[in-house]
């Protein structure tokens, strides 16, 4: 009996067991071989799943890993001194004490190579090697070396992009290189494999695994397009470049960037090889990127924003402020319009609409959904091609003494502008000062922010903004056009 209930523990154990491991277990069997009892291994699940998988990733390197190259680059670092032992040192020393300097040492220079690292991978059997810009970015020479060689091939620069980190580079070999297989980004899915092959710190043809954490991340800061892949397979200085795949050994993204170890670990983001594609195929044929251009600054949407323009959600992006002289000014747009529609596709928040832009054709009339005055109107515009550096031109004696809302303002004087470098043809009225804890200070309304426009009234002088405020309601919300630094944006103002 005793040995029944044995069994019986051993069995549902080893069903429990066998639903998170693979192998084998013991348990007691009952067996009469000359009167003896005696046990024999339990078979409760096949490992053959277990092999079939490992089997896998073992496939997987062995067909990525030759077509993986390891980046080394060299840069010429100009270092300044001064020393110490020189007459002038003291010349120095003693005219802290008032005595004069008799002649003026100049810094001594002396230089030395800096090195860096970092991955790639083939894409084109000519030579063809993605990577990314920071990789190779302000270098004097760029090696690389493959795989199944210890030479170094000098590389040349055929083009890059700094707004998705990518660059594209080129070695002679005398031969054609095994290339990668390129998968579809935009079809992964959460919690998918996920290895990343690269040389991290140095130690070439290093094979990590892990899955796919989360998907559009915009994590850096750096550009408008970021919309990073995040994986927990082990990334780490020297990958940067190299090919994130899935498990039937397709590249689906390039890894970039990490959260520092000291903060996090096993938290990394690759870019979407989809991304990746288009600009191969722009930097091979042109040497750079091309991208679509409105001419317009945007801010996302918030509830509140949402509601003040009479909308149900906070998709779309707002006009903050438009651009002279640009396809946007032209087409008719104006700051308040929320574009909620491009080429009759939903627009979800400002990186969505960025990224829609970018890739419409340089010529192309485009169809914008823009909500305006509480109804949505089409607009025609026709996409130019986004310049390298974007400026907008920025272009009273009466002041209020009260508060309103916590803020103070005033009428912009010659004295202001000086003040806060404010342009001559900038319109509005000047806040002066701002209490602390009031709903000003909550919109981040600061001392010489502009109001240029009051709910849908636009404001040039203190009387004006009087008028204006005079029209809402003690506890309503009003929304307000502002400018800083500058750069224009809508802040809803809330009651006291």
């Amino acid at each position: 009996m005793a040995m029944k209930k044995l069994f019986s523990l051993a069995l549902v154990a080893g069903v429990i067991g066998g639903s998170l491991t693979f192998g084998t277990i013991y348990g007691i069997t009952k067996h009469n071989v000359s009167g003896h009892q005696i046990s024999k291994p339990l078979q409760l699940v096949d490992t053959a799943g277990a092999y079939a998988l490992q089997n896998a990733f073992v496939q997987v390197a062995k067909m990525v890993k030759p077509a993986v190259v390891m980046i080394t680059t060299e840069k010429t670092v100009t270092y300044r001194y001064w020393n110490p032992f020189e007459d002038d040192f003291f010349d120095r020393f003693f005219e802290d004490f008032g005595i004069p300097r008799f002649r003026q040492q100049q810094p001594k220079t002396y230089k030395k190579k800096q090195e860096g690292l970092g991955s790639g991978f083939i894409v084109d059997e000519d030579g063809y090697i993605l990577t990314n810009n920071h990789v190779i970015q302000g270098v004097d020479k760029i090696l690389v070396k493959l795989m199944d060689s210890e030479r170094k091939y000098e590389a040349k620069i055929i083009g890059t992009d700094s707004r998705t980190d990518l660059a594209l580079i080129k070695i002679d070999a005398g031969r054609k290189l095994p290339v990668v297989v390129l998968g579809d980004s935009d079809t992964i899915e959460i919690g998918e494999w996920a290895i990343a092959i690269g040389n991290p710190m140095g130690l070439e043809e290093t094979v990590t695994v892990g899955v796919i954490s989360a998907k559009g991340r915009s994590v850096l800061g750096t550009s408008p397009y970021e919309d990073f892949i995040q994986t927990d397979a082990a990334i780490n200085p020297g990958n940067s470049g190299g090919p994130l795949v899935n498990i039937k050994g397709e590249v689906i993204g390039i890894n970039t960037a990490i959260i520092a170890p000291y903060m996090a670990q096993n938290i990394g983001f690759a870019i979407p090889i989809n991304i990746a594609k288009k600009v191969f195929k722009e930097l091979k044929s042109k040497g750079k990127v091309t991208r679509g251009f409105l001419g317009v600054y945007l801010q996302p949407l918030t509830e509140e924003l949402a509601s003040s323009f009479g909308l149900r959600d906070t998709k779309g992006a707002l006009v903050s402020d438009v651009i002279p002289d640009t396809p946007a000014e032209k087409a008719g747009l104006k700051p308040g319009d929320v574009i909620v529609e491009f080429n009759n596709k939903p627009v979800s928040d400002v990186r969505d609409l960025q990224q829609k832009v970018a890739d419409a054709n340089i010529g192309e009339t485009a169809t914008l959904g823009v909500w305006r005055d509480k109804k949505k109107i089409t607009i025609a515009i026709k996409i130019a091609e986004r310049p390298e550096e974007e400026t907008i031109a920025r272009t009273g004696t009466e002041s209020m003494e009260d508060y309103w809302r916590g803020m103070k303002v005033a009428d912009l004087t010659d004295d202001m502008r000086t003040r806060f470098n404010i342009p001559a043809t900038t319109k509005g009225i000047i806040v002066t000062d701002v209490k602390p804890g009031s709903p000003a200070e909550e919109c981040e309304i600061t001392p010489g922010t502009i109001v240029r426009k009051v709910n849908d009234i636009t404001i040039s002088s203190v009387k004006e903004f009087q008028a204006a405020i005079g029209k809402i309601d003690k506890k309503s919300p009003a929304t307000l056009w502002i400018q800083q630094a500058g750069k224009s944006r809508f802040c809803v103002l809330k009651s006291e």
